[in-house]
């Protein structure tokens, strides 16, 4: 298997995507490790890697709290050895026009969008070693805007930024820092916009496949870039999107 002997970080792990991406990594021999904010929200996805004879373990801090964050991150590398592998999921939207958006709520969104990721690589990238990999989970918002949603454009074209910064930085270690940039995925947290007649008509004229993505095809990308046939790319943006970037 891809991941055997390898134990793999996956932020924003009891849901979604980082759901379907920690559940990979551990069917490929993967030790991971599912953070959430809460144990009521990761222990689902833990059983379902241990229900499968996986290994996974919960990391469990709020992303916005940097010593919590520290602390957590320290204790899981003592018991489970380095992190080699780091998915950096976990995400936070508020859709709401600038002249209402607050300075605390930006302030939010760059946090758990932005300045948690380049915290994780940096605490993490001395123990990693050659072959570290860091993949982080961007959007198509990263590359094109649309009205009422500044900040989070702001905090994924960072992240966008971020992946080739530490890419730059991080290459003589021999780590690969990419990304992927998801389309429209029909995750809970689009619930309310897979239902609206309106997008699914948008998405049949505006993408080249024509629907919505669905969860589990964000696995094979993000998997790729973990493993040792990435070994040589690094500071990429996959767009993962129907060809909507691609499509007009």
């Amino acid at each position: 298997m891809r991941f055997d002997g390898q134990t793999a970080l996956v932020t924003g792990a009891s849901a979604g995507f980082g759901r379907e991406i920690a559940v990979a990594l551990a069917a490929e021999g993967a030790t991971v490790l599912v953070h959430g904010r809460s144990l009521q929200r990761a222990a689902p996805v833990i059983a379902a890697i241990r229900a499968q004879g996986g290994r996974a373990f919960p990391v469990l801090f709020d992303l916005a709290e940097e010593a919590a964050m520290d602390r957590a991150i320290a204790a899981a590398q003592a018991e489970h050895g380095p992190i080699r592998i780091l998915v950096n999921n976990a995400g936070h939207r508020d859709r709401r026009p600038l002249a209402e958006l607050e300075r605390t709520a930006v302030r939010q969104m760059l946090e758990v969008n932005l300045v948690a990721a380049f915290e994780l690589a940096r605490v993490l990238a001395p123990a990693m070693g050659e072959g570290g990999r860091i993949v982080n989970v961007t959007s198509i918002a990263g590359q094109i805007a649309r009205s009422g949603d500044a900040a989070y454009t702001m905090a994924k074209g960072g992240l966008e930024a971020l992946t080739r910064a530490l890419a730059a930085e991080l290459g003589p270690r021999r780590i690969t820092v990419n990304a992927v940039a998801p389309g429209y995925f029909a995750t809970e947290a689009n619930a309310a916009m897979v239902a609206d007649p309106a997008i699914a008509e948008h998405l049949a004229r505006r993408t080249s496949l024509g629907r919505w993505g669905r969860p589990e095809e964000i696995v094979g990308p993000v998997l790729f870039l973990a493993s040792a046939e990435a070994s040589y790319v690094t500071g990429q943006v996959l767009g993962v999107d129907g060809g909507y970037l691609a499509h007009f």
